[in-house]
């Protein structure tokens, strides 16, 4: 039997790439999933193909910058299922661009997807973890927080925070609680994540040559820490295309 074959858990960004891949994955392995996403047809196939495959998912069409949709995310869950295990924090959006174009209106939905979206959740969730003393955070941040790159002076800003969120949860909450806090970080992936970048300067300007990772190579190192056991917290997973330079 999997580890995660009792476990109910929150799935942000589900409906393409990184979280997509996670919620396959983890349904396979027996958990209970929450699909969380503002694009609810696409959770709803999900959905339909974990429960042909005789998983469990649950739809909720949820917006993470908007702190009641993220109480009434883990409320949904917590009534569907009875409890509360995981909450991946994965949404997340990337339209790079040079400062110098001010793209004022883009860096303030980084700013509310990447660091709002997972301050929301982790708020929403904590209450119930700390009162079971026992649960896990999984944090999807980036490379980007750790390196900064020229066009992803903003991007990069919202990543570090959720890096360095990720490392103050950890010591608050492991010791104390027994929460355990996991903080991913995907060099290039596969993914829809680019198709927001509408600086056409930067669009001219970047070039990027390595092979990308797949979304399966993310949700394959989410499941490696999650099923660690309890006594262990795998803190920090940097996961890298095998040629990419930075």
């Amino acid at each position: 039997m999997s580890k995660l074959s009792d476990h109910a858990i929150i799935i942000t960004g589900a409906s393409s790439g990184i979280g997509e891949a996670t919620a396959r994955l983890l349904a396979q392995e027996g958990a209970a999933v929450t699909l969380a996403a503002r694009r609810a047809a696409r959770l709803e196939a999900l959905k339909g193909e974990i429960e042909s495959a005789g998983g469990r998912a649950l739809v909720v069409e949820a917006d993470v910058t908007d702190r009641a949709a993220c109480q009434r995310l883990v409320d949904q869950t917590l009534d569907a299922f009875g409890r509360l295990d995981v909450l991946i924090n994965n949404a997340g959006v990337m339209p790079l661009s040079f400062v110098k174009n001010a793209r004022v209106d883009e860096w303030e939905q980084m700013v509310s997807v990447n660091i709002n979206g997972v301050l929301y959740c982790t708020a929403a969730a904590l209450p119930h973890f700390v009162e079971q003393e026992g649960g896990h955070i999984v944090n999807v941040s980036s490379v980007a927080g750790r390196r900064v790159f020229m066009g992803g002076a903003v991007y990069c800003a919202t990543k570090f925070a959720v890096t360095a969120f990720s490392e103050g949860l950890r010591m608050e909450l492991g010791p104390k609680y027994g929460i355990r806090v996991t903080c991913i970080e995907p060099g290039a992936v596969a993914t829809e994540l680019s198709n927001s970048i509408a600086d056409e300067e930067y669009q001219a300007k970047s070039k990027f040559d390595a092979t990308p990772l797949e979304s399966e190579d993310i949700a394959e190192a989410i499941r490696y820490a999650l099923t660690a056991p309890p006594r262990a917290t795998v803190h920090e997973v940097l996961v890298m295309p095998t040629n990419q330079r930075m």
